[in-house]
């Protein structure tokens, strides 16, 4: 054996890549007590503090969608609420024609899911700028067809006409517990993603598009499915969003301004985590229900908020967390053991993100 070959035999031995599985079983029971307590909460407070957690529910998964575009695959979009819109007016037709909400919901995601594919086709050549434009423009047309369709309520819209007959109060917390359970199965969805050999491809794509290229990832195939699954969490948020409204209208499902909602909390919270998300989504409710009431000097203070953030802390909030603390609670990536550290204290080198840090 040459020198150089053995050079690298010891190496390998020496060091070792593991999943990063130190706080694994812990987050997994934290996030069922999470879910059990949050399930609860309908029996504990009023209908109007369940609507405001449904609208923090809808926001999350807005959020972890666009982060898993923005922060994953590196498409940067403007147009997330196509699927917001679609989703919404896919449970209004279906009720039109006497089919329950509830059961509108799970189709509602699939359909969005499976109109992601021909949008994607219409984008996919385009990066950067030309594909945030361009997602924009797909959204707005989109909103102009469904305004022609009379049976829909072309532009001043429908309420939806078969509701369950039940007590306002019993219906808020149906609607709840719809927004749970898709929030859950979106995070979920994005866990396992991020945990298989598809997010490693992402993770590869997110540090550096060439490399990933080069080193056999499928790029435009990994970009397309995540486009997709994106596509399909926005359309169960717009579902959630359509029973929760009085009125489905093309200018509320279709406002731009559920992006730019997603894209705050993302970048508060911190681009390219699962945590991030999350936090961004607290962070953003705590200031809408304090701020609102201020008028015009709502949007100014999150405007600085934001600023502020992307100054002096780029990685978001949850950036400054696992700067201090060294922490994921959902961790993604592999771990890279020193070989000159040893035991359960052991020091590693975090691979599949950036800074070095474990993830």
């Amino acid at each position: 054996m040459s020198l150089v070959a053995e050079t690298t035999a010891r190496s390998a031995e020496n060091y070792r890549v593991t999943r990063s599985r130190r706080n694994v079983a812990w987050t997994g029971l934290f996030a069922l007590a999470a879910v059990v307590v949050l399930y609860e909460f309908p029996y504990i407070v009023g209908p109007g503090t369940t609507t405001i957690i449904t609208q923090a529910f809808i926001i999350l998964t807005m959020a972890s969608m666009w982060n898993l575009l923005a922060g994953y695959a590196g498409l940067v979009s403007v147009g997330q609420q196509v699927f917001v819109g679609l989703g919404a007016y896919i449970v209004l037709a279906l009720n039109i024609h006497n089919i329950s909400v509830f059961t509108a919901l799970p189709v509602a995601v699939i359909g969005c899911g499976v109109a992601a594919l021909p949008l994607w086709y219409l984008v996919s050549r385009l990066r950067s700028g030309y594909f945030a434009i361009a997602t924009w423009v797909l959204a707005s047309t989109v909103m102009l067809v469904i305004e022609k369709i009379g049976w829909l309520g072309s532009g001043t819209g429908l309420s939806l006409p078969h509701t369950p007959n039940v007590s306002a109060a019993v219906f808020t917390a149906y609607n709840y517990w719809c927004g749970l359970a898709v929030t859950v199965l979106a995070m979920l969805s994005v866990y396992l993603l991020l945990r298989s050999r598809l997010g490693l491809a992402l993770t590869a794509i997110r540090d550096d598009e060439v490399a990933a290229r080069s080193s056999g990832a499928r790029v435009g195939l990994v970009r397309m499915l995540v486009f997709v699954i994106a596509g399909a969490g926005c359309g169960g948020a717009g579902a959630v969003l359509a029973i929760s409204l009085p009125i489905v209208q093309p200018s509320a499902v279709f406002d731009v301004q559920w992006t730019a909602v997603m894209a705050f909390a993302v970048i508060i919270g911190g681009l390219g985590t699962i945590e991030g998300p999350i936090l961004g989504t607290v962070v953003y409710m705590v200031l809408q229900q304090e701020l609102q009431s201020y008028n015009v000097w709502y949007l100014i203070i999150l405007g600085l908020v934001a600023i502020g953030v992307a100054i002096f802390a780029r990685r978001g909030l949850w950036g400054l967390v696992d700067d201090h603390l060294h922490l994921r609670l959902f961790p993604v990536g592999y771990w890279l053991w020193d070989p000159a550290s040893s035991g359960r204290r052991s020091r590693g080198l975090g691979l599949g993100r950036r800074r070095g840090r474990h993830s």
